[in-house]
């Protein structure tokens, strides 16, 4: 697969509307100082090669009484990680799964209502014949959430200006 060229224009873009994700096109090439159809053809191409991957809301899982997080990881079965992702799929609470490297073979982010909650979803998970063996860590704080910002922002340089305001 082909990685997806992003240039300036777009990483302005993609910084305003990180910034403010409810901003319409117009608006949007108005702040960058763009066609209204340049902007939207670069939204598209975007979309098209999965650099933007969705405009959905970023739901906070402890708002949905979600409050604990952990992160699982998994020894599996030889040739078998798609089986147990599939598996995994299945479980509400576990809302994204990695392959990596290392000791283990899968990561995974589990949220829980409680840690009596959370020892529940991890018997569910572990009763898959595929899975080895597992190592659950409780999150107790987030210092940096998921973000892309600064690659953004590295794209322009060091001495790129923030994004457009009103």
């Amino acid at each position: 697969m082909q990685t997806p060229r992003v240039d300036k224009l777009d990483a302005r873009l993609l910084l305003l509307l990180e910034a403010e994700p409810r901003l319409g096109v117009l608006e949007c090439s108005r702040r960058l100082g763009a066609a209204r159809g340049t902007v939207q053809a670069r939204l598209e191409q975007l979309q098209r090669t999965g650099v933007i991957r969705g405009f959905g809301p970023d739901v906070d899982p402890a708002a949905l009484g979600y409050a604990v997080t952990a992160f699982a990881t998994m020894q599996i079965r030889q040739g078998r990680g798609a089986a147990v992702a599939r598996r995994l799929a299945v479980i509400p609470e576990v809302i994204e799964v990695h392959t990596i490297t290392g000791d283990a073979d899968l990561i995974a982010r589990i949220v829980a209502r409680s840690n009596t909650d959370l020892q529940q979803v991890i018997d569910e998970v572990v009763a898959d014949d595929d899975i080895v063996r597992t190592s659950t860590s409780i999150a107790l704080s987030v210092h940096i959430p998921y973000r892309t910002g600064p690659l953004l922002q590295r794209l322009l340089g060091q001495d790129a200006d923030p994004p457009p305001s009103r």
